[in-house]
């Protein structure tokens, strides 16, 4: 624990999706002198985020689905291209990705590489995504994905060129962070 940061008051302000909490902590600087700071936190839990790459078809798989956080915020559409990912129901992160690759894309993985693991906002979320790579075969497809209908997930899957895939992160068609970052580690770690 860091003995600059005491936690003096937690207010619970809604928990109708995940938890959003006030929370007020006295925090000393380097100066010494203690100041009393509030934040709002956003706690959803922690995710996972895999990108699937075929190196022979130089082929990545993405999904598109809408996101209402960026239709509020200026996406016309509402659509985002992304890599597969999901929140942690279990607390094994490889466990959570696979399953979620199967539901999503379709592609039933045995193996995955845990590349890194980021918080993706840390202003105001206390989500930790963990980032994950593996290698698809055309054999692995075992359903045509799409997410789950009972999670109201519409998700469409997407097989593109990795050169495709970063010229749209280029010109703004992919503008997800967790897929920049994977599509960007592919790259300099040539996957690809």
């Amino acid at each position: 624990m860091n003995p600059k940061i005491q936690i003096t008051k937690t207010e619970l302000l809604s928990d109708n999706w995940y938890l959003l909490n006030k929370v007020t902590f006295e925090f000393t600087p380097e100066n010494g002198e203690p100041e009393i700071q509030r934040r709002e936190v956003y706690d959803r839990g922690n995710g996972a985020a895999i990108l699937l790459y075929n190196k022979a078809k130089q082929t990545v798989i993405l999904t598109r689905q809408f996101r209402l956080p960026t239709f509020l915020n200026g996406n016309e559409s509402g659509m985002m291209i992304e890599v597969c990912a999901g929140l942690l129901d279990e607390k094994n992160p490889e466990d959570c990705i696979k399953r979620e690759t199967e539901e999503e894309t379709g592609y039933r993985i045995q193996e995955v590489k845990k590349v890194f693991e980021a918080y993706m906002s840390p202003g105001a979320v206390t989500e930790i995504l963990y980032f994950f790579t593996a290698e698809y075969q055309p054999e692995m497809k075992v359903s045509e994905g799409g997410g789950l209908a009972s999670e109201h997930e519409y998700i469409e899957v997407m097989e593109l060129n990795f050169n495709q895939a970063m010229e749209m992160v280029y010109n703004g068609e992919i503008k997800d962070a967790k897929t920049i970052m994977l599509l960007l580690h592919a790259k300099n770690h040539q996957l690809l």
